[in-house]
């Protein structure tokens, strides 16, 4: 594929381009989702099936409104992660606290699930680039990946830091060391599909555990920010980076026409 080829993959691409901004976004992106079902929830008193009907409906249309779209658009793209990021956590609290499935039986279960949506994948397109999220049924895919990643993360991350004990403090350190060795193995030559599908699972429990230090009191060792002031700390980032990527994709593309 010659520059001006891989140019018109870049631009007809679904989903963005995997960057620093992306990464902050994302890790951001999911402490907000969490907190803000949490608040719909509890603080607001629609209690959880109210909010978890309408964390599925809002999830519904903006994965309509996306599919739609005939490239990549920001703040669309961001509002379906926030919204994939609720109802994958959604699913993994609905399986533990109400179903009273075990952690270390709904991780295996969850892992099962990416890894068969993985092998159907590549069955039909194969490959699993995401640089090339060009059609409907890659984009259906992707979607579903992402979204067994967030419910694997929940689960695996709620594993480490309530079943097993590590706690959000020590839950930051260990999920970020997890993620500079995959980094680093990325930069080593290692294959960037799966470092990037590592990657994604690891920055929910990341997410999870540093809105928790962010948000809890300071006598279990957090900030005490609270979870509002958190959610909307990350929530107002978010914003700020959505509309940079927004003005110099536009940009972008003027100069490319």
């Amino acid at each position: 594929m010659n520059v001006a080829e891989q140019q018109t993959a870049r631009f007809r691409n679904k989903v963005p381009q995997v960057t620093l901004v992306f990464w902050a976004i994302k890790i951001m992106s999911t402490t907000v989702g969490e907190t803000g079902a949490d608040y719909l929830a509890v603080h607001a008193g629609l209690g959880t099936a109210v909010t978890d009907g309408i964390t599925l409906t809002l999830l519904v249309a903006a994965l309509t409104l996306q599919m739609r779209m005939s490239r990549y658009v920001p703040w669309i793209y961001w509002l379906t992660v926030v919204l994939v990021s609720v109802v994958g956590t959604q699913i993994t609290d609905a399986l533990t606290d109400e179903m009273g499935v075990s952690l270390y039986v709904s991780t295996p279960i969850f892992a099962a699930a990416l890894a068969a949506t993985f092998a159907l994948w590549f069955a039909a397109e194969r490959t699993l680039s995401i640089h090339t999220i060009v059609t409907s049924r890659r984009e259906l895919f992707y979607w579903t990946a992402i979204l067994f990643t967030f419910a694997l993360g929940t689960a695996a991350g709620d594993l480490a830091t309530e079943a097993v004990g590590l706690g959000f403090n020590l839950g930051v350190v260990v999920f970020g060391a997890m993620i500079a060795v995959v980094t680093a193995a990325y930069y080593l030559g290692a294959n960037a599909v799966s470092c990037f599908w590592v990657g994604y699972i690891l920055t929910r429990p990341l997410g999870a555990s540093l809105g928790d230090l962010l948000s809890q009191s300071r006598e279990y060792g957090g900030l005490g920010l609270g979870s509002v002031y958190t959610s909307l700390g990350f929530l107002t980032v978010i914003i700020a980076l959505v509309a940079f990527l927004t003005l110099h994709r536009s940009m972008t593309m003027n100069e490319r026409a």
